[in-house]
């Protein structure tokens, strides 16, 4: 058996801190993987809002719920066509403070047909962020993948990097899940709020 993906790696992170009937956020939808994924840890008492710029994103996500055989082990799932930096204003005021878990899968939308320049931007991320940590409970988690590979997603994942480890320790843990040899590869960070 080899190392997790970066994917696997988040997920497995995620699934040991988030509880069922808490809150969790997908802050990049793309075809709906982390989404569902989310939906069924917080199971039917939990509740999962997913953010995308991109329509056919939405599309592609619901169409994925759609084919989970056992939908009613899901928690309850709402999609908004809003940029992730837009979290904080819109999930409900409940909310603040009391998410268990957000994940980022930043990038581009790895779809067929899809504008592979629609990249996420390194403003937004950043800002994204911020407000994620500021909605997690303590003890919550966020799980950032990064794709150093592409246009843009090097400066983008520098700029997360150097976001991270200027994070307080007493407010946030950072680790980083990485294969060192190779420079494009993607990569995880993890940050737990205190």
């Amino acid at each position: 058996m080899g190392f997790l993906s970066v994917l696997s790696c988040a997920q497995q992170w995620v699934s040991s801190r988030l509880q069922p009937g808490e809150y969790a956020i997908d802050a990049t939808v793309g075809t709906g993987a982390d989404t569902l994924f989310l939906a069924q840890q917080v199971g039917k008492r939990g509740q999962v809002i997913g953010f995308d710029i991109q329509s056919q994103a939405l599309t592609l996500a619901q169409a994925r719920i759609r084919k989970q055989e056992d939908s009613t082990k899901l928690g309850s799932i709402s999609l908004m066509e809003l940029s992730h930096d837009r979290m904080a204003e819109a999930v409900p005021e409940r909310w603040q403070g009391a998410v268990g878990a957000i994940m980022f899968n930043l990038g581009y939308l790895p779809a067929e047909g899809a504008d592979a320049s629609i990249i996420t931007q390194t403003d937004s991320t950043i800002a994204a962020l911020e407000a994620a940590l500021s909605l997690l409970r303590p003890r919550g988690i966020i799980t950032a993948v990064l794709y150093p590979g592409h246009d843009g997603g090097a400066q983008e994942a520098d700029a997360v990097v150097e976001w991270c480890s200027a994070l307080p320790v007493d407010q946030a843990q950072v680790v980083m899940y990485r294969q060192m040899q190779r420079s494009s590869s993607p990569f995880l960070i993890g940050i737990e709020k205190k």
